[in-house]
């Protein structure tokens, strides 16, 4: 049997953690009602994902970071990522953390749960002289205004034509590297656009049922790479 290499990507806020962090840190520390605003436009692609994470920023005023580093650490990730990540490194499965959130409380929860070895690229923040939030967005992608952070574009580089892709998400910013992947985990807003859009996928409520798929994966004679994904991954190939 050949051996089947797998490259997973994981989206990091409703996925690894239970809530949203960087929904609830804007509702927490900065104008709930602004914020609700910002999100919903970002949603109906009336602003690009870089403005809507610089105008959540600027409803944010003189940030307590102890409150703030408080309200990180009360965050829980789901009950079985652990479970899964030690099964993908006894199997030699490269894992990566594609968040188009902030690399602040990204850092600080994976750094909490013993997990700072983990590859995540997402976006930047730093704090001013006056607490003020101050993003950046080194991984933007002009063609791309669903993520600041273009997580397409990390799929690309980091998975070959000889490997099979997994996705696993739950979010409006998973929509787009979902496609150029062979196999999706999908739930909440990614699994209604999959099933809108005809997108073969596997739904999931814990990281116990993605492992639980997976194995079966895994164990398989032969796998299928999702022909759509093939054709999305050549047109971006020709591009150069």
């Amino acid at each position: 049997m050949e051996e089947k290499i797998f490259k997973v990507f994981i989206d990091f806020d409703g996925t690894v953690t239970k809530t949203d962090v960087g929904e609830e840190l804007f509702l927490r520390f900065g104008d709930p009602h602004k914020a609700k605003e910002i999100i919903s436009l970002w949603m109906e692609d009336k602003i690009t994902s870089v403005e809507t994470w610089e105008r959540l920023c600027e409803t944010v005023e003189n940030l307590n970071r102890d409150d703030l580093n408080k309200m990180i650490d009360e965050i829980e990730i789901d009950d079985y990522f652990h479970e899964f990540l030690n099964y993908c490194e006894s199997n030699n499965i490269e894992v990566m953390i594609l968040s188009d959130g902030l690399d602040y409380y990204i850092d600080r929860i994976l750094t909490r749960e013993k997990l700072s070895h983990l590859n995540f690229v997402s976006n930047k923040v730093e704090f001013g002289k006056n607490n003020e939030m101050l993003p950046s967005f080194p991984y933007t992608d002009e063609e791309c205004s669903q993520c600041a952070n273009c997580k397409r574009n990390h799929v690309i580089a980091n998975s070959g034509d000889d490997e099979y892709s997994v996705y696993i998400g739950d979010g409006y910013s998973d929509k787009c590297p979902a496609q150029y992947c062979d196999f999706i985990f999908a739930k909440k807003s990614l699994l209604k656009y999959c099933e809108k859009n005809r997108i073969s996928y596997f739904p999931y409520s814990s990281f116990a049922d993605v492992l639980k798929i997976f194995k079966k994966l895994q164990s398989k004679k032969r796998l299928r790479k999702r022909h759509q994904a093939e054709l999305k991954r050549k047109e971006v190939y020709a591009q150069g």
